[in-house]
């Protein structure tokens, strides 16, 4: 299997599993970030996975972002490349053509934070503490939180993260829409897996092409996808899964899906 540098990665069944393992904070450097790029590319790749978990290894911190150390001398070269390689490995991760899923197992800081806002579901632990911390340090978010933590918080609890530095803990999270579902301590990999086995239920042809309905809703009007969505309804006819889903469905029998 392919190494991919600071990222665990196991496959069970239609889901990758995948880990981020850089003790002690789980931060994210350039080997990382360019490995979890090429792992999504590689999970595009791969018909038979239709779902990614992505945790933090230990029971303290999903992710803390970014190591600041990176950023001590003021090199505004090293701060050029670091922004790339986060907005590219997040933004891959943001169009994973299956379904993406957070399980935030603690700290989710910064850079942290913002891989899961990447995902499509967030689950956290009740111990969670979830922030966007880098107006303290002379920075912010660039990564895609000052774009993604609105489109799911509303402006004023974005500005009150952003702007204020106010972290929020798992309940606040769901309460303002930051999260999902929020799960006992340690528990939220095996809700995430489970979520997971549902998406495997779904036609991975449909699931994909929704998928990039739902996020242009972001950045187009309705009048603009209802087009589109009557398009790409009937695109899918000429995919083997919509055959083998309404036969299936007819013959009261469980689908075979081929992702194509």
């Amino acid at each position: 299997m392919t190494h991919y540098a600071h990222l665990q990665v196991e496959k069970r069944g239609h889901t990758a599993q995948v880990t981020i393992d850089n003790p002690p904070a789980n931060t994210w450097n350039r080997a990382s970030l360019n490995a979890l790029k090429q792992l999504v590319a590689d999970l595009n790749a791969d018909d038979n996975i239709y779902a990614l978990v992505i945790t933090g290894s230990g029971s303290k911190f999903f992710s803390a972002g970014a190591d600041l150390n990176l950023f001590a001398d003021g090199n505004k070269l090293v701060a050029t490349e670091m922004t790339m390689l986060f907005g590219e490995a997040f933004e891959a991760l943001a169009a994973f053509r299956g379904v993406s899923i957070a399980a935030i197992n603690g700290y989710a800081m910064g850079g942290g934070l913002e891989c899961a806002l990447a995902c499509d579901i967030r689950i956290a632990e009740v111990q969670a503490q979830m922030a966007l911390p880098e107006a303290a340090v002379g920075l912010l978010p660039c990564a895609g939180g000052t774009q993604q933590l609105p489109w799911l918080v509303g402006e004023g609890w974005a500005k009150r993260m952003i702007l204020c530095g106010e972290r929020v803990d798992a309940d606040t999270a769901e309460r303002i829409g930051l999260v999902e579902e929020v799960v006992g301590q340690g528990q939220a990999l095996e809700a995430a897996l489970k979520l997971a086995e549902k998406v495997a239920r779904q036609s991975p042809s449909s699931v994909k092409v929704c998928k990039q309905l739902v996020q242009r809703a972001r950045i187009e009007p309705p009048s603009y996808n209802l087009i589109h969505e009557r398009e790409q309804f009937i695109k899918l006819f000429d995919t083997a899964d919509q055959q083998e889903g309404v036969q299936a469905f007819l013959a009261k029998r469980s689908p075979q899906w081929h992702n194509r």
